[in-house]
């Protein structure tokens, strides 16, 4: 099975189109995805996704290039202490690029998201740009039981190393599609199978060939052959240990399949 491990289902324009888009991306095999908040005005909605279809997994969080009201992170302790859908937390993190919230506030922010993910034993969803050293900072300040992943990774082997031995996994999107991307293609080569998640960040991150386009679930199979090329083996050889990755990390998730036996992954 594949999955999206981060995709935007509830954003415009794929939330105006949501049955035809979830149609073709079944068409080509894709069967879960998983669907991160960012902003509380988007919780509701993400709470019927996921009561609408059970190949959609849902997580709670504010992410950082949006802006936020001050007692947003008080609702969200509220929202995780009662019965709740969600499987993780985030999309939460630092962006240096995009964010309308000095860094130091952004901090902040994060800090107190990692903190409920600790106190839940919730995975993060971590959006980070520009701002590693500080994002490590954190993680080291609050450590996280859960684990969780870093989205859209696009860097080299040893930045990616640094996040996986503070137990963190890689979401591998379209950046892989793009030779220009020689850290990230390499690193992807490289790492341990078992760090790695497939996403698409749609409706963002177009893949190479498609820029301009709006982005949909349905590309994921490109992403997998691309990451099979650089790997050096057949694509049908990373599904299952790609899914059980996902199974792992996201234990919550009641549509995956149960871990039942050590990780099927190819050798590393």
């Amino acid at each position: 099975m594949l999955i999206d491990s981060h995709c935007h289902l509830d954003l415009p324009p794929l939330a105006g189109e949501l049955d035809a888009v979830l149609a073709r991306a079944a068409a080509q095999g894709v069967s879960g995805y998983l669907v991160p908040a960012v902003d509380r005005g988007h919780w509701p909605a993400l709470e019927c996704l996921s009561q609408r279809d059970a190949s959609v997994a849902v997580a709670i969080g504010l992410h950082p290039c949006f802006a936020h009201q001050p007692d947003d992170v008080e609702h969200m302790a509220a929202r995780l202490s009662v019965p709740h859908p969600y499987v993780a937390i985030g999309e939460c993190g630092l962006d240096a690029i995009g964010s309308p919230l000095p860094l130091p506030q952004q901090e902040h922010l994060c800090r107190a998201q990692l903190r409920l993910a600790q106190q839940h034993e919730l995975p993060v969803i971590l959006h980070v740009r520009k701002a590693h050293n500080e994002l490590l900072r954190l993680l080291n300040e609050i450590p996280l039981s859960a684990g969780g992943v870093v989205h859209g990774f696009s860097g080299s082997t040893a930045l990616a190393q640094q996040y996986i031995k503070r137990g963190l996994k890689l979401g591998i999107g379209g950046t892989i599609t793009y030779p220009r991307a020689a850290k990230t293609r390499a690193a992807v080569a490289a790492l341990p199978l078992t760090s790695l998640l497939l996403e698409t960040d749609s409706p963002d991150m177009p893949i190479c060939g498609h820029q301009g386009e709006t982005n949909e679930p349905a590309r994921l199979p490109h992403i997998l052959s691309q990451l099979a090329r650089l790997r050096g083996c057949d694509p049908k050889e990373l599904i299952e240990p790609l899914a059980y990755n996902v199974a792992e990390l996201f234990p919550r998730w009641q549509c995956q399949p149960q871990i039942t036996a050590a990780n099927p992954s190819i050798s590393d």
